[in-house]
């Protein structure tokens, strides 16, 4: 039972996640040699205020 976490800025459509699910799913199928029924993807959005790279926030570093 292969289990994806991934984790992504808020903001993604409902669309881009399914997408990012089926490739993940069918890939991992592949290359790893199981069914795609096996696989479990988590999608984690992260608020840019609750993510930080080189100690600064991204909500300050990219503000909307």
């Amino acid at each position: 039972m292969p289990i994806i976490k991934v984790e992504i800025l808020e903001g993604r459509s409902r669309e881009k996640k399914r997408e990012l699910a089926k490739v993940l799913t069918k890939e991992t199928a592949r290359i790893i040699n199981v069914s795609e029924a096996s696989i479990f993807v988590v999608i984690d959005e992260v608020k840019k205020e609750n993510w930080a790279v080189g100690g600064e926030l991204l909500v300050d570093k990219y503000p909307d």
